[in-house]
């Protein structure tokens, strides 16, 4: 069912750009509702299809309840229908997912993002039934999540096959950066066209979209969503050309992710040389310092597209 004021579709959101959107905080650390309201702005006038939230980026299993539904909540406020919220609900045990579960669909959520439980050690049966607990639990669709470097869990293609049965199952984004992983799960779609295969790895996006990726959740999406947007449509139309070009420019943006210590440290640094928040990362990370800072926006500087590279110059 469509809310009142919805202006997407499944089809166009999933074929796009959904970046996972950092969660600004304050000094005090809480969340810092200015910085996510003018971020999400940014990230849509940039050409994203959708937002997803409470991600790794966003960092979901590092915020608490409270923190995590007052992302819910002011994402779905300030979206206002423009594009959907995809809430990530991922701890490590089904029984705690739940509850958030629960929590994002009373906060107006439009669909859900869930990979595998994690901590301890589980096979692609706990896979499944996790995923269809939540299923269970909420009436929203899912968008699966498979993120090995940080569950420890690679979600097989034989799970997503057995889940791709049920319809609310939108398709998954794939972060493992193995191609041979990210064909087999395109396969999918042979049995249902409708399933969307998503690239979060983001030095794998040219090779994705030729091969016939579906669309893209790129960290640096809280930056660029363009660049991503543009290197699509040059595959589609089989330019080539262009989507090395485009390619190498994000490879190029990526060196930003070692400047601070922390990819996330870096990436929140980049994003409040931007105008969006202070660059302060959950605990027990520690924001990037003066001269890391100095670092980011030379890089931001050198390899943003130039109206926003022009920004950056003159915070």
């Amino acid at each position: 069912m469509s809310k009142q004021g919805q202006h997407w579709t499944w089809d166009a959101v999933l074929t796009g750009i959904v970046p996972p959107v950092i969660s600004p905080l304050t000094d005090a650390g809480a969340i810092d509702v200015p910085a996510l309201d003018g971020l999400s702005n940014h990230i849509l006038a940039e050409g994203a299809t959708g937002l997803f939230i409470l991600g790794g980026c966003g960092e979901g299993a590092w915020l608490t309840s409270g923190q995590r539904l007052d992302v819910v909540k002011h994402s779905v406020k300030v979206s206002a229908g423009r594009a959907p919220v995809l809430a990530g609900v991922m701890l490590p045990a089904t029984g705690p997912t739940l509850d958030e579960v629960r929590r994002a669909t009373d906060a107006g959520a439009d669909a859900l993002v869930a990979g595998s439980p994690y901590y301890n050690d589980v096979d692609g049966d706990a896979h499944v039934r996790h995923i269809e607990a939540i299923l269970d639990a909420s009436p929203l669709p899912i968008l699966l999540y498979n993120i090995p470097q940080s569950t420890h869990h690679n979600i097989a293609p034989s799970s997503v096959a057995k889940l791709a049965h049920e319809p609310r199952i939108l398709g998954i984004k794939d972060s493992s950066g193995n191609l041979a992983h990210f064909q087999a799960l395109l396969r999918i779609k042979e049995r249902r066209p409708d399933f969307r295969v998503l690239q979060g790895a983001e030095f794998a996006m040219a090779a994705s979209a030729l091969l016939g990726g579906d669309g893209a959740v790129p960290g640096m999406g809280n930056l660029t969503a363009g660049t991503f947007k543009e290197l699509f449509e040059a595959a589609r139309r089989s330019d080539l050309a262009s989507v090395r070009t485009l390619q190498i420019q994000i490879n190029d943006l990526a060196g930003l992710h070692s400047l601070a210590g922390h990819w996330l440290a870096s990436l929140k640094g980049a994003i409040s040389l931007l105008g969006y928040g202070a660059g302060i990362p959950a605990q027990p990370l520690v924001p990037a310092s003066p001269a890391q800072l100095e670092a980011i926006r030379k890089c931001l500087e050198s390899h943003l597209p130039a109206h926003l590279a022009k920004r950056v110059a003159q915070h």
